[in-house]
């Protein structure tokens, strides 16, 4: 176990880190995962590349999720910031930045809990933890950058959602992404505080300016586009966290077991 990691950062497309960045390969259960260590305003940080490196690319329904979450665990810390890239169903600009409050999981083949042998019920009732939001959004209000908060759909992927799917959809969600979950039910599990700030990169199938087709390449340029005030959020954050957890999301209490 490494001590005193003030949190760990999930990166997603267009949250790099530097090559000079000290790494740890992190053993698991699940598999082993790289972690880049940092100093953040004097604060260690972990980051764990949710695709994995610069050279390889990960897609969403291949992501070990189970061996990121457990890794986290074992760096000895009780946090984890999530950054995702989403499609808005509603109308948030593209480029500007949501605050996960809920989510609805429509994935198919992923393994979202720890507990394979027993059943363990997890108390989901405030999925995203409010003392790691509040910090994020604390940051995006004093730096005059436009956010709101939502509800999460989580799709298996790794295509894109249909005009149909997401005329559904956005009925009860307000942005769509493929990597949201399981991550957040696992964080749970394992007691952890989990809280998401996601970056609108696009406007989901049959919706925005008429234009129907999506590139990745769009996708991608907005993400680095929003890289810089993203980092600085994230930073802000967790400088600001205090230094003993005092959230009431529940996550210090796994559900009874049956």
């Amino acid at each position: 176990m490494i001590s005193d990691i003030a949190a760990v950062i999930f990166g997603g497309v267009g949250f790099t880190t530097a090559k000079e960045c000290d790494s740890k390969i992190i053993k698991t259960p699940y598999g082993n995962v790289t972690a880049y260590f940092i100093r953040i305003n004097g604060a260690d940080v972990a980051i764990i590349p949710r695709h994995a490196g610069a050279e390889e690319h990960t897609p969403p329904h291949m992501i070990n999720y189970r061996a990121n979450v457990w890794a986290v665990r074992e760096l000895g810390t009780k946090r984890i910031i999530s950054t995702n890239s989403v499609g808005t169903m509603k109308d948030h600009s593209i480029g500007s930045f949501v605050l996960l409050d809920d989510f609805v999981d429509f994935t198919k083949n992923r393994t979202s809990t720890f507990f394979d042998t027993e059943t363990v019920h997890v108390d989901m009732v405030e999925p995203y933890c409010p003392e790691i939001k509040g910090c994020l959004a604390d940051s995006l209000k004093k730096r005059g950058i436009d956010y709101c908060e939502g509800t999460y759909v989580c799709t298996e992927g790794p295509r894109f959602e249909t005009r149909a799917e997401i005329a559904m959809m956005k009925q009860f969600g307000d942005v769509v992404g493929m990597t949201g979950v399981p991550e957040v039910i696992l964080a749970k599990e394992l007691e952890l505080c989990y809280a998401s700030i996601c970056t609108v990169t696009n406007y989901a199938c049959g919706l925005g300016d008429g234009k129907l087709k999506l590139t990745v390449d769009e996708v991608v340029d907005t993400l680095h586009g929003a890289q810089g005030a993203l980092f600085g959020v994230v930073s802000d954050a967790i400088s600001n966290l205090p230094d003993e957890r005092v959230c009431d999301c529940g996550c210090a209490t796994v559900g009874a077991r049956v």
